[in-house]
């Protein structure tokens, strides 16, 4: 069994940050899972979750969407289970329910970022 737990989500306003987490527990140790941050925005069905960012198991690799490049920092710890996304300079499209992916296909229930303009 394999949980995954999102935290940090909210209400802000245009131009300010916020840091999501997410930390896995299961058979794997933490450093065994490719880890990913995705959202989904209201009409949107779970196969159009936009991938924002990802990170390799070390850490040394990651991938932005271009929207966010510049913007958002995709980093893991793999002492503490726990992968993170720090936004920054939020605009309102940022806002959306997003989710965490442990790879290959374990989603958490989602954290929502709302972004007042």
């Amino acid at each position: 069994q394999v949980q995954v737990e999102e935290s940090g989500g909210g209400l802000v306003q245009a131009g300010d940050s916020v840091m999501l987490s997410c930390v896995v527990s299961g058979r794997r140790t933490f450093d065994k899972y490719a880890m990913g941050w995705f959202r989904q925005v209201p009409g949107k069905e779970r196969e159009e979750r936009e991938c924002v960012a990802t990170i390799n198991y070390s850490g040394d690799t990651t991938y932005y969407t271009d929207s966010v490049k510049g913007r958002f920092t995709i980093s893991r710890d793999n002492a503490k289970n726990t992968v993170y996304l720090q936004m920054n300079s939020l605009k309102a499209e940022d806002t959306a329910v997003y989710y965490c992916r442990a790879s290959p296909d374990y989603w958490g229930q989602g954290t929502q970022v709302t972004v007042s303009s």
